[in-house]
């Protein structure tokens, strides 16, 4: 039987399950109100639930450890990305209860998030990784959650923009450290995503043959990838050779950070400098899959064939990344013209033409 007593002038709670006591303030000075808490948890006891004091105990913090570890146990290729939406969602939940995160803070998050200049599909990156996180801790045995929370998502436009014309590309690459040059140059031309670039190894490389290889299980859809290396990107792979073997220290990655003693990671400030520089605006480094779909399209490769080199799984990709640009667009505009006016004067000859034969009827 559990018992209420006092410390000062508010009022504990005293129970029991499965042999171990439980000692919870009812965080009042009405003893009718502890009495009301004590009969509740008596009554989660009895339908076999865990006390909710429990889960008061529970931190954000906690949850977060087990959904990274979940991560890292299943060896998830998008481990970096959960990694950054955590950091986010700790600015505004660390150390907190998960009992006192409610879909009132979460909107609260969300707009400050909002405010911070995050996109749509950012926010919703990361409140899908809060989802996960909250079904996880409801899964495990014992839970450590007693309910996953309602967690509104923002509505996205999931069509993709944004291409390089060459023009820019070019000028672009001028404007990077020379380190980065065949990183963009290999990345502009087969579209690859830039965590397979990053972790590109010289074992994945056959440049005797020019072949680079992506393993089953080391992309993203699991599935392997062959590219063959044109002039271009045969140079910048031997030059990349060429480099690893002046340094003394050995290192595996095909493209390596400034200092050349690892691999070229968080290279944002480069990019952002190296996009001011070149005056092409603010780009993102995903603009390269775009454009390099689109560009083997426009060079007449078959779209499984352009699939196969960038990695794409479904053809939904040329509707998603709405595969045109301002440029496509005159072009139409342009050949429309062309043709309409080549039909006018197909219009016009035959309309001489009826006009001269009525004239000779007449005159006959």
């Amino acid at each position: 039987m559990g018992s209420i007593y006092k410390r000062g002038e508010v009022y504990w709670v005293k129970y029991y399950r499965n042999g171990k006591s439980y000692r919870e303030t009812s965080k009042t000075t009405k003893e009718s109100e502890a009495k009301r808490l004590l009969k509740k948890r008596e009554g989660e006891i009895s339908e076999g639930k865990i006390p909710g004091v429990y889960f008061d105990r529970i931190k954000f913090n906690d949850l977060c450890d087990d959904f990274l570890a979940d991560y890292r146990v299943n060896g998830k290729k998008s481990l970096v990305r959960a990694e950054r939406s955590v950091n986010h969602l700790k600015t505004s939940f660390e150390g907190a209860k998960v009992t006192n995160i409610t879909t009132p803070r979460i909107n609260a998050y969300i707009q400050k998030r909002i405010e911070e200049g995050a996109e749509n599909a950012t926010v919703n990156r990361e409140l899908a990784a809060l989802k996960r996180i909250f079904n996880l801790a409801a899964r495990q045995t014992p839970p450590k959650v007693d309910r996953v929370i309602y967690i509104p998502m923002l509505k996205e436009n999931n069509v993709r923009k944004g291409f390089f014309e060459h023009g820019a590309f070019l000028a672009l690459r001028k404007a990077l450290p020379d380190y980065m040059k065949g990183f963009v140059t290999f990345a502009y031309k087969t579209g690859w995503r830039v965590s397979e670039i990053e972790g590109l190894t010289w074992a994945q490389v056959d440049l005797e043959n020019g072949i680079v290889r992506l393993e089953t299980g080391e992309t993203k859809n699991d599935e392997g990838r062959t590219v063959y290396l044109d002039e271009e990107l045969t140079e910048v792979f031997q030059r990349q050779e060429d480099a690893r073997k002046e340094r003394t220290k050995i290192i595996p990655y095909v493209f390596t950070n400034e200092a050349g003693n690892g691999p070229l990671k968080d290279f944002r400030g480069a990019w952002a400098t190296a996009c001011e520089t070149a005056e092409i605006g603010k780009r993102l480094f995903h603009d390269f899959r775009r454009t390099a779909v689109r560009n083997m399209v426009r060079a007449g490769i078959p779209e499984r064939v352009a699939m196969m080199v960038s990695g794409h799984k479904t053809r939904s990709v040329f509707d998603r990344y709405n595969i045109v640009s301002d440029t496509d667009l005159r072009l139409a505009s342009q050949k429309t013209e062309t043709y309409l006016r080549a039909q006018k004067g197909t219009v016009s000859g035959t309309v001489t033409n009826i006009e001269k034969k009525r004239g000779q009827a007449v005159n006959a």
